[in-house]
């Protein structure tokens, strides 16, 4: 089975193709410290060839959605090190993904307005908060100083991580965070050198990955993209064109990898998206490949057969912690509980049995 196979990447060798997806789940201290079960559940996943945390927060300005750990205080760093040193005492890898959820929040969650390349807020949804949904506010558009402070916050966070103990770092550029919604056109629409073409909204990006590769060195600094997702409004007029300029960009630096999620969303309001990114993108990433998006064993082995390098999986390894050995096995898989996926205590986090 190709999925158990060892692969490296750079120095770093992982026991099998098998990521464990990041994965908000809202269950860390109000001071966005952690808290011992947090500990816990990564090490019962630790067979995974590669744990990507859950996002964690770069800044307090970073901060979209309560609950969640951030990574830019001692006392932070703290306790992200019991996580590293208690995975790594498994045998098992873990990269840090570094968080900034942009206009995705919500003000009473950490006292500000959010923060945008420009004033447009998310339409059609709500967002969660400690008080209940709410609509998502018009954010305030970020001044070109503060973009080149946010990068600098990035590198921080990736020190932070190098301190903590990670063996490397992933930055959030999907789903509708800050970084996507630099690169797409219907969320970006500044005049200065981080908006306007292609090349300028790329530029964000750019930045903050040389400043992780600069911290980091070669192979060890991967990214998230979701080119064909348009929750939290991420509208693009031209996605094929926007990603493969900037995978082509991204080619120049030696990063880890590229963590790619396929579609989740049907796509007939925009017909000339890639309905398969991965077969769109592939033949233009360089670097090894992440696949990701709804991946069950048999799609994933036929993913690896036609070129992505690992699988990713979400939901299964939430409710698996064990999911190597049950593929390996055939073994019936546990079905996730998806009414504790978010925030709560140790039921649906650490409480799913394993095999033995």
């Amino acid at each position: 089975m190709k999925l158990l196979e060892k692969v490296k990447i750079g120095d770093l060798e992982f026991n099998n193709r098998m990521v464990m997806a990041p994965m908000t789940r809202s269950r860390a201290n109000a001071d966005g410290t952690l808290k011992p079960m947090t500990t816990e559940y990564y090490v019962q996943r630790s067979s995974a060839g590669l744990l990507i945390t859950e996002g964690i927060n770069i800044s307090k300005q970073a901060q979209g959605s309560p609950l969640t750990p951030g990574i830019f205080t001692q006392e932070q760093v703290e306790s992200w090190k019991e996580v590293t040193e208690a995975v790594h005492a498994k045998g098992g890898k873990i990269f840090a993904q570094l968080w900034h959820s942009g206009r995705v929040g919500h003000s009473s969650i950490k006292g500000e307005m959010p923060v945008a390349p420009s004033a447009i807020a998310i339409t059609g949804q709500q967002t969660y908060t400690s008080e209940g949904m709410k609509d998502f506010e018009v954010p305030r558009a970020l001044e070109t100083a503060e973009v080149k402070h946010i990068v600098q916050d990035y590198k921080k966070a990736a020190q932070n991580a190098k301190e903590a103990g990670f063996d490397g770092v992933e930055l959030h550029g999907a789903f509708g965070y800050l970084p996507n919604q630099f690169l797409v056109d219907g969320a970006n629409q500044r005049t200065d050198e981080y908006g306007g073409s292609i090349e300028n909204r790329v530029k964000f990006i750019f930045e903050v990955m040389s400043a992780l590769v600069e911290v980091w060195g070669a192979g060890k600094a991967g990214i998230k993209l979701s080119p064909s997702i348009y929750y939290n409004s991420m509208i693009d007029s031209d996605p094929t064109a926007t990603f493969s300029y900037l995978i082509t960009k991204l080619n120049d630096l030696p990063l880890a990898y590229i963590q790619l999620m396929q579609s989740l969303f049907p796509l007939d309001k925009f017909p000339t998206w890639p309905k398969n990114p991965f077969l769109t993108f592939r033949p233009v990433i360089k670097h090894k490949l992440i696949i990701n998006g709804g991946y069950t064993k048999e799609s994933a082995e036929a993913a690896l057969s036609n070129g992505a390098d690992l699988v990713s999986f979400g939901a299964l390894f939430l409710a698996n912690p064990d999911l190597p050995k049950r593929f390996e096995l055939g073994a019936e898989l546990n079905t996730p509980d998806h009414s504790s996926y978010y925030g709560g205590d140790e039921k649906g986090y650490i409480d799913y049995p394993s095999l033995n």
